[in-house]
């Protein structure tokens, strides 16, 4: 039985698929987007993909990168809209990796999400993560298959060694 219509075996994703857009990717990396271009005020998902040279917003993954560094490895099926969020986003459910990172820097006795979200110096943080964000480059794999899309996030965040910002500890 194919899970989400996917029809290739694990051996297929592990020997074939999964290294294909690995390979996609690091050329992806070579020539990466500024963030800059998803966190421009008045500009649309469609003003953005258009800048993109795409029609419209896709399913993928992006990888973060500071200096040509990867420092996070993400996923969504509207990619555009998720770095948005990240960029822009105003609090810790659109813009998790800012809080994330602010929370880091800010310490551990906040409360819960929503009460760090309120404090005042937790809040500077926060912004400032996401001003850093702005400050990187994006590269981007498609990738419209959801297991696939799934299963490669983990296999792209070991490959490229970005733990530092990537968990996959479920709620």
């Amino acid at each position: 039985m194919h899970i989400d219509n996917c029809s290739h075996s694990f051996a297929e994703l592990a020997a074939t698929i999964l290294p294909s857009y690995m390979g996609k990717l690091h050329i992806a990396i070579q020539q990466p987007w500024s963030t800059s271009i998803f966190s421009q005020p008045g500009q649309g998902v469609t003003r953005v993909a258009k800048t993109l040279g795409r029609t419209a917003d896709f399913s993928g993954c992006y990888v973060l990168l500071d200096k040509g560094k990867p420092i996070y490895v993400g996923i969504s099926r509207r990619v555009i809209v998720r770095l948005r969020q990240h960029l822009m986003g105003k609090d810790h459910f659109a813009a998790s990796l800012a809080y994330s990172m602010a929370k880091k820097h800010h310490g551990s006795k906040l409360g819960t999400r929503k009460t760090a979200m309120l404090d005042y110096a937790f809040g500077d943080h926060f912004h400032l993560a996401q001003a850093y964000l702005r400050s990187l480059s994006v590269a981007t794999v498609e990738i419209d298959n959801p297991l696939e899309l799934y299963v490669f996030e983990a296999y792209a965040a070991m490959e490229l060694e970005t733990a530092e910002w990537n968990t996959f500890r479920t709620h």
